[in-house]
């Protein structure tokens, strides 16, 4: 068998195999005599009609099942031969047979992409303490207090920070309405009515509550913002952004006293105390779990700068579009709309296709690791976590497991389980340093 592998770039290569006629001859022969001895052909005892009338009866079969087998053989070699590691043989093309008898046919490759491992334990990681602290707890409790807060308006002084204000307002770019300057919607950017604000700087964009300072009810004022070069709206980075605003209220919130009748709201018969230590446990079981997620984020992101290799396009398209179809289903969550979906699509792609790009080297190396190490994942393992899924979805863990293999993902969901034991394995080997000066990171 005489097998050719031209590799080229970004993980793809073209196979190319010729087979011996003699090779041909007797794989078929046996996939005759086979047929032959199971055959039920009328006229003939079982077994004893003659191989050319099998032949002809079972012509499309036989070569079919010869065509499978010759290329699966190939394959085989091919492995072996060239120490492939191979994500899809693709299909067989170009199948032709030779003069002599043999046969030869071409493939197109998916290779598994090529890199060294970096260095990968005792990576060190920075993380906060894991106790809660005071300030965050208090903030927490006033949050709860500004859930039951009334609303008042107020008299006798201009807008001030922490007010709320409902307001009125457009935008221009350039002169020019905001939708009309991107050509396609801009969604709140564009312009509200009724919409509350409160004069907080982590409040709408940053640097418009400030500019609210000192106005009265129905005065009108415009805002001038120039969007940071990290804006997600591309074509608004860096320019400037005109707001025309009118106050239409100006209230003050009235927050109730943090005591045992604002608990028994919350939870008939628990006081206070009660109440702030489930808070507290709370923020404690978030904090342990956004710690974890620093800790993985930052051996994840040492590895990944340690190395740089090319991907197959194909995946990488497949996980550019997972990836941007979950930022759509975030943002839909979040309460946009279609309109500022689709104003936010070039980016959204850009993103995801980052993403998708650091998802999968990731991804690779964890696998690379994990064979390194001789990390595993036996079939009770994957039972198990089948079983787990099964009871959080109320179904029976049979029906799950079928249906699984049904739809051919039981090797993705044991690959999933692989990764994750990597990246326990990095996690446990990892060099861990509290510093009460590192904040605890968003999701």
């Amino acid at each position: 068998m005489n097998i050719v592998v031209e590799k080229q770039p970004k993980c793809v290569a073209t196979l190319r195999v010729e087979i011996p006629a003699e090779k041909v001859q007797g794989e078929r022969a046996g996939i005759v005599r086979n047929y032959a001895s199971k055959a039920r052909i009328q006229g003939f005892r079982p077994g004893k009609a003659p191989l050319a009338v099998i032949e002809k009866r079972f012509a499309k079969d036989i070569s079919e099942e010869l065509y499978g087998k010759l290329i699966n053989e190939a394959y085989d070699a091919a492995l072996e031969q060239e120490k492939l590691k191979v994500l899809d043989f693709g299909t067989a093309e170009n199948i032709t047979h030779q003069q002599d008898g043999g046969l030869s046919f071409d493939t197109k490759l998916t290779l598994a992409p090529e890199f060294q491992v970096p260095e990968y334990k005792g990576v060190t990681v920075t993380v906060p303490p894991l106790e809660v602290p005071e300030e965050e707890l208090q903030a927490q409790l006033k949050s709860l207090q500004e859930r039951f807060a009334d609303f008042k308006e107020i008299e006798g002084r201009t807008a001030a920070m922490g007010d709320f204000a409902v307001i009125d307002y457009s935008s221009t770019v350039d002169g020019k309405p905001t939708e009309e300057f991107l050509g396609k919607p801009a969604g709140y950017l564009s312009g509200r009515e009724g919409f509350w604000v409160r004069l907080d700087e982590k409040a709408f964009l940053p640097g418009f509550a400030a500019q609210l300072e000192g106005m009265n009810p129905s005065d009108s004022r415009e805002v001038k913002l120039t969007m940071p070069d990290d804006f997600p709206v591309a074509d608004l980075k860096n320019r400037e952004m005109v707001f025309a605003v009118t106050l239409k209220e100006l209230k003050e919130a009235e927050l109730p006293a943090l005591d045992d009748e604002l608990a028994n709201k919350l939870a008939p018969g628990k006081t206070i105390a009660e109440i702030t230590d489930i808070i507290r446990e709370n923020m404690q079981h978030e904090r342990k779990r956004r710690i974890d997620d620093m800790k993985v984020n930052q051996i994840v992101a040492h590895i990944n700068s340690q190395v740089d290799f090319e991907l197959p396009e194909e995946l990488v398209m497949q996980e550019t579009q997972s990836q941007a179809d979950a930022m759509v289903n975030r943002g839909v969550q979040a309460g946009m709309s279609e309109e500022e979906i689709a104003s936010q699509q070039a980016e959204i792609f850009a993103g995801a296709g980052q993403q998708a790009i650091t998802n999968l080297r990731t991804n690779f190396m964890l696998q690379e690791i994990a064979r390194t190490e001789n990390i595993g994942v036996s079939d009770a393992e994957l039972v198990n976590h089948l079983a787990q899924v099964a009871q959080s979805r109320k179904i029976a863990p049979k029906k799950l497991i079928k249906d699984m293999q049904k739809a051919d993902r039981l090797p993705s969901i044991r690959s999933s389980i692989l990764i994750g034991k990597a990246i326990d394995f990095l996690v446990e080997h990892a060099n861990v340093v509290e510093s009460a000066e590192t904040a605890v990171t968003e999701d």
